[in-house]
């Protein structure tokens, strides 16, 4: 899609009944997501993280989401999104919260943040930007990362409905994740996932370039399992992983591919419904441990279980 007509996606994002500021995104840039809910909650983070915690609020209302795939330039995402943000600033947003990759918490921040799924939104867990900024009562998010040469661009755009006004800012801080008692069970999944809202299952056995799951036991799983059975309104993106070996791409289908193993085992071996499972991959973008040794890239082979409630 030409630069013109991301412009105007991007203006449709941030309309208001007195018209709209159009985003300089680059010629070339190709919408590759649009997503917009007419009555939703999203949690949207305000702070970087502190502890196990990444502070959230919550925010009611029409949530229309946009990503977008930049062109190869090999600009970097502070020059992405330096023009964004003054594009924002000066149709009258005010930024209450920006931070850059480890500033923001690494990991954890971006599982915090609502993200659209691969392959419309990439997000290198190194080099992203996160931007929060607000316009009476209507908030957007910017997400702005790198993979490679290429630069993606994620808007999020909360207005108040008709019927429920966004509360305000003070009134709905939203800590992710809540903290639990620490007990005898701390150490055990249940409570590492809701302390951490994410966690890696163990015991998963993937060699390298192989998406297929071994026989188990998986006692992860079956933890994991008895876990939703207590919570019937969560539901658990399972995110996908893989060492450096390779290329982007194949990576990237490659960890899809782990996490749909381990869903399928979920329902098939532990009785889940599908309906509460997602599937996800993001290759090697998000590393736990250097891929320069063995022990490192076996650490890079993993699912993690991400809680969405």
């Amino acid at each position: 899609m030409g630069g013109r007509l991301a412009l105007l996606a991007a203006a449709a994002c941030l309309a208001t009944g007195a018209g709209a500021q159009d985003l300089p995104l680059p010629e070339g840039a190709e919408l590759t997501a649009e997503v917009t809910r007419e009555a939703a909650t999203i949690h949207l983070p305000t702070g970087p993280l502190a502890g196990d915690i990444v502070p959230r609020e919550r925010r009611d209302g029409r949530i229309t989401s946009r990503a977008w795939r930049l062109p190869e330039r090999g600009l970097g995402t502070l020059e992405r999104l330096t023009p964004l943000r003054a594009a924002l600033e000066g149709a009258g947003w005010e930024v209450v919260f920006d931070c850059a990759a480890e500033g923001c918490g690494g990991f954890a921040f971006r599982f915090a943040t609502p993200v659209l799924p691969a392959p419309a939104m990439f997000v290198n867990i190194f080099d992203y930007r996160y931007l929060l900024a607000r316009r009476g009562e209507e908030t957007a998010m910017l997400l702005v990362s790198r993979a490679g040469e290429r630069a993606y661009v994620q808007m999020t755009h909360v207005a108040p409905g008709k019927e429920t006004a966004a509360p305000p800012p003070e009134a709905v801080p939203v800590p992710v994740p809540v903290p639990v008692p620490v007990t005898e069970a701390a150490g055990d999944l249940a409570a590492r996932l809701v302390a951490r809202g994410h966690v890696v299952l163990g015991g998963l056995d993937f060699d390298t370039g192989a998406a297929a799951l071994g026989n188990g036991p998986h006692p992860d799983l079956a933890a994991l399992a008895a876990f939703l059975a207590t919570r019937p309104g969560a539901r658990i993106a399972l995110v996908g992983h893989t060492d450096s070996v390779g290329g982007l791409a194949p990576n990237m289908a490659l960890s899809k591919a782990r996490a749909e193993a381990v869903r399928a085992r979920l329902i098939e071996a532990h009785g889940m419904d599908g309906a509460r499972l997602e599937a996800h991959g993001v290759g090697y973008l998000a590393p736990v441990a250097p891929n320069s040794t063995p022990e490192g890239r076996e650490a890079n082979r993993r699912v993690e279980a991400v809680l969405l409630e």
